[in-house]
């Protein structure tokens, strides 16, 4: 059950750091007189000496992760994010309240924060896709808004990017 809870919680996160790269979207991306919209994919960093399967989790237990994040699966990578998660309800479905903070490594610079609610079933092998809510940034990213569509995608989590200043 944890690895249920660290998956929806990892694809959570990815979701929210891709929120980073709106102004260093991938030449995909489609611009609007309201926005912007593209793709990006991210992928977990793996913890030397991760145990997952330790006792089910409680409320109020918490885990921590990275992801890598990519214009194309197996393309260049663009950036990167730390995420923290903390389950608020056990069961079927299971709740985590996941907030993150990303970094852009190249072209515009600055932090982007997002959260989101992460509910799944722990029986469930492939997360439901979710949407994460864009909460603030800084520096180039200080007027961000709008919210990113997370989908497990493999062993990537693909983020499709709907913001706007």
């Amino acid at each position: 059950m944890i690895r249920s809870f660290r998956r929806a919680g990892a694809l959570g996160a990815a979701a929210i750091a891709a929120v980073t790269f709106a102004s260093a979207a991938p030449a995909s991306a489609a611009a609007s007189s309201n926005g912007l919209e593209f793709t990006l994919y991210a992928k977990e960093v793996p913890v030397q000496g991760a145990d997952e399967s330790g006792p089910a989790p409680e409320v109020g237990d918490s885990f921590a992760f990275a992801d890598d994040l990519y214009k194309a699966k197996g393309g260049d990578q663009v950036g990167r994010d730390g995420v923290i998660c903390t389950v608020v309800r056990t069961g079927a479905p299971g709740d985590l309240v996941c907030v993150g903070t990303f970094a852009l490594t190249g072209g515009p610079g600055g932090q982007l924060t997002g959260q989101t609610l992460v509910s799944f079933d722990p029986s469930d092998e492939a997360p439901a896709a979710f949407d994460i809510a864009v909460t603030g940034g800084t520096g180039d990213f200080k007027d961000a808004r709008g919210w990113i569509r997370s989908t497990p995608d493999g062993d990537y989590s693909r983020l499709d990017f709907h913001l706007s200043r």
